[in-house]
């Protein structure tokens, strides 16, 4: 089964290279017509995004910016987007892709639309993600980073340039799992026994976890996060949850910055505040390391610093734990001062975690 047509970006190349075209028109016909050039998109500043109750995830909010050729600025930005919408045109015709670094350096050939920055190149292509709602993956433009794994009772076939391929993500791979992909949607689920998908922060634990069969004794689709989750992994999440109706918890440390990490699976973030329908799967819960489980089962810890202490007064403000849980374990973990990652559950032996800690926790919320 493909994407939900109501959640799945544009599609196919030909329709990729059809919006491109479309904003290389727009611009066109404003100079034909005697206008100054000019693109508006969504102000991109915290103060522009929003939570939106209804759907539960962060938006941009009314407030729009013009990109304009009337300052040598704004000439050189609409330059540089031209180059940039023809690169990618020809790149997703020729069937080739590339990384947003060498997006960077092939910029140096460009005269005056060069980037100064690969900060500068990377935002031009949110911001045509934007303006044309096609996301960076049909670009055929690739992040850096290595991609995380997935290990767990559910047979996929991919599109691969050496054309499709099966793999079923327990009995097919190592202990190493399957790698995602960049481009999610070029994944199709074709059986599936799991019963949940459990995200799970750190490789440490993640290891743990496939060592002792937790994935085999309790059907758990078990997703490394890699700390903070790339576009690809959150919208794997996404599509599982959609798709295959299954339940998503995510296994963090308990500190403030692994709440955030729960907060981009769940509701999105301000930075990808335009993908956000695409990336974040409001009803996945929590069940990661609770400042209530330091107390209760007098786990090691670290004390919280300084910037730990103004995240977490940041949080108590934050839309995304305005709930009388997120502010009951916050509260709490201001007053005990400590802080304590997932390992430190091995202090209790290291079998806890699957034996004990996971299944009491799964399965007082139902899903075990």
């Amino acid at each position: 089964m493909s994407a939900d047509a109501e959640d799945a970006p544009a599609g196919s190349d030909d329709e990729v290279m059809q919006e491109l075209v479309k904003l290389a028109d727009e611009l066109y016909e404003q100079i034909d017509d005697g206008e100054v050039p000019r693109v508006r998109i969504p102000t991109r500043t915290k103060n522009n995004v929003e939570y939106d109750d209804e759907s539960g995830v962060w938006v941009y909010g009314d407030s729009q910016s013009t990109r304009s050729a009337a300052s040598v600025s704004g000439a050189r930005k609409l330059l540089r987007l031209a180059y940039v919408l023809d690169f990618i045109h020809d790149q997703v015709d020729e069937g080739r892709s590339s990384t947003l670094r060498e997006l960077y350096y092939l910029s140096e050939g460009w005269g005056d639309a060069q980037f100064n920055s690969q900060d500068e190149s990377d935002r031009l292509v949110e911001d045509l993600e934007i303006v044309s709602d096609v996301r960076r993956e049909r670009f055929r433009m690739r992040p850096e980073e290595d991609g995380a794994t997935v290990i767990g009772p559910v047979r996929i076939r991919e599109q691969t340039r050496r054309g499709e391929r099966e793999i079923h993500c327990q009995e097919d791979v190592g202990e190493g799992g399957y790698q995602i992909p960049t481009d999610v949607d070029t994944v199709e689920f074709l059986q599936n026994d799991s019963e949940f998908v459990l995200a799970v922060e750190t490789g440490g634990m993640r290891d743990r976890l496939v060592e002792n069969g937790f994935d085999e004794e309790y059907g758990a689709l078990v997703v490394h996060l890699k700390g903070q989750p790339a576009r690809s992994t959150r919208r794997l999440i996404k599509r599982l949850h959609n798709e295959q109706d299954l339940p998503v918890a995510v296994f963090t440390d308990s500190d403030p910055w692994s709440y955030r990490i729960f907060g981009s699976v769940a509701y999105g973030s301000i930075k990808s505040a335009h993908l956000s329908k695409h990336l974040a799967t409001p009803e996945a819960e929590f069940v990661g390391i609770q400042p209530s489980d330091i107390v209760d089962y007098d786990l090691p810890t670290d004390p919280l610093g300084d910037s730990d202490i103004n995240a977490l007064e940041n949080e108590l403000d934050d839309p995304r734990f305005d709930t009388p849980y997120w502010k009951e374990q916050i509260e709490l973990q201001l007053d005990i001062d400590k802080k304590a990652e997932q390992q430190s559950l091995a202090s209790r032996g290291l079998d806890f975690v699957t034996e004990s800690y996971l299944p009491e926790r799964l399965g007082e919320m139902g899903y075990l």
